[in-house]
């Protein structure tokens, strides 16, 4: 569809950081300004990405910054495991080009399928890490994904939380 161009306009960002009592003005101002232009995820999804960043933040507690990220993805399994939470490891989404199939790409993680986790162990996001949620999303259809950064010292500053706006 040539009038969506660009992965960036199918969804939108959020910082995965609580709200501090001094950013509600801000943060209401600037929702009236989106109001029509952003979708939020109903209550459901919200708390199903609530426990997930909590079992995200669990790992991260046990075992720190500075693995590899597959031992991150299999640790964060177990703990979704033992939140009763369903999952899939390694997701395949076919991609396409003009209708024409052209390869498969691999999700790490979809729980309770509704949202896409995607970890890293790297020195910070790159937009190369975002735009790989944002293709996700569109792909699979999936309205909400997490970009967590497991090689960080306090984990709430890898996490990005991607709300995906358009069909």
């Amino acid at each position: 569809d040539p009038s969506r161009s660009t992965v960036a306009r199918d969804a939108t960002f959020h910082a995965a950081r609580p709200m501090r009592e001094r950013d509600w003005p801000q943060r209401a101002q600037r929702a009236q300004r989106m109001n029509g232009r952003r979708s939020e995820p109903d209550e459901g999804l919200n708390r199903l990405s609530e426990s997930v960043i909590g079992a995200a933040i669990e790992v991260h507690r046990e075992l720190g910054p500075g693995l590899l990220e597959s031992f991150y993805e299999h640790a964060l399994c177990l703990e979704l495991a033992q939140r009763e939470l369903a999952f899939e490891r390694q997701v395949a989404v076919r991609v396409s080009y003009k209708g024409t199939p052209i390869g498969i790409s691999r999700m790490d993680v979809v729980v309770e399928d509704q949202v896409l986790v995607e970890l890293k162990a790297t020195d910070g996001h790159s937009p190369l890490h975002m735009a790989q949620v944002l293709s996700y999303l569109k792909t699979s259809g999936l309205p909400l994904g997490l970009l967590i950064n497991f090689n960080v010292p306090v984990l709430r500053n890898g996490l990005k939380r991607v709300v995906r706006t358009r069909p």
